[in-house]
């Protein structure tokens, strides 16, 4: 057991209380293939199966019910850990500013959800920003914190990556490239192209995916709105570069594809930056622990695209 981690024991524990993989994956924000990942490794570690299956329905085992009562006991001391050191670090209350990139609101009020669970005193205060908006928070001192995925040259930041992002090659289900493997660029190059705005986070990130060959796409419109580019590929318009966070309603509804095009996905990192100069309060070091400490396993359970591609080693998989 001296690999369990208490990520593993929360997950196993909202099963047992609710009998149910479905009804602990709703609670804790994750996907069923999430939780039922985290108890499968705790079954491991303890070398013993946990729950068992009758029918339809779930039961623990005797091994499952005392790993319910040491599971409780662990959490319940872990959290009032926690509260001592939120006291000492005076984080029971507060209020946290964060700017956010467009891409990231698709999942970030979740991630803002867990937080404040654990720090129900805390006050938020979140915007949406495109890039050029976020650098001005961070300039003028708006923002405590910024997350983003390209941290800004022109600013003295610290910048800590927490996450991988991914982005696809999105098209609509009947597309005449669906269900093909490994797209050359040469043919992707043939259809028509639906970017987001020149010097958008996305648009720079499209360059880095294709460098020198992005000129030889054929962009048939440029939009300053995901949603938009989003609708204008379902109505058949085009195929769009998009992050995989913007579109899970879209992949799981079958309203989108992916389409599987040589050296994709494009792998990006979330970061969460700060001005070097700023004095953070305790809240906001507190939830820029939480983004560095679980914000990669609670986006990934978040996550209707899954790549079969692994993260380079340069991305943050926490």
């Amino acid at each position: 057991m001296k690999h369990a981690t208490l990520r593993q024991l929360k997950v196993f524990e909202a099963v047992a209380r609710h009998l149910s993989f479905s009804r602990a994956a709703e609670e804790l924000h994750l996907t069923q293939p999430a939780v039922s990942t985290q108890v499968k490794q705790l079954e491991t570690h303890a070398g013993l199966p946990l729950f068992e299956q009758l029918g339809k329905k779930i039961f623990l085992t005797p091994a499952g019910n005392e790993m319910l009562h040491y599971s409780r006991a662990i959490i319940a001391l872990f959290r009032e850990t926690e509260e001592a050191m939120d006291h000492l670090k005076g984080i029971t209350g507060g209020k946290l500013n964060v700017a956010v990139i467009s891409a990231g609101d698709y999942f970030f009020p979740r991630l803002l959800a867990a937080f404040t669970v654990r720090h129900p005193g805390v006050t938020l205060n979140l915007t949406v920003h495109n890039r050029e908006e976020l650098l001005h928070q961070l300039t003028e001192n708006l923002t405590d914190l910024a997350v983003m995925v390209r941290p800004p040259h022109e600013i003295d930041t610290i910048n800590e990556a927490f996450a991988p992002h991914p982005y696809i090659i999105v098209a609509p289900p009947g597309h005449a490239l669906a269900g093909q493997k490994q797209i050359p660029f040469s043919r992707l190059a043939q259809e028509p192209f639906i970017s987001r705005e020149r010097g958008s986070d996305t648009w720079n990130s499209l360059q880095d995916a294709f460098g020198h060959r992005t000129q030889q796409l054929k962009i048939a419109m440029e939009i300053a709105s995901t949603e938009t580019i989003k609708q204008a590929v379902i109505a058949g318009m085009g195929v769009s570069f998009l992050s995989a966070h913007t579109v899970g309603m879209e992949l799981q509804t079958g309203q989108l594809t992916v389409l599987d095009v040589q050296g994709f996905p494009a792998w990006q990192s979330w970061y969460v930056v700060h001005r070097r100069s700023k004095r953070l309060p305790p809240v906001a070091l507190a939830f820029r622990q939480f983004l560095l400490s679980e914000g990669a396993a609670l986006i990934d359970g978040m996550m209707a695209y899954k790549s079969s591609v692994p993260p380079p080693a340069g991305s943050d998989t926490k």
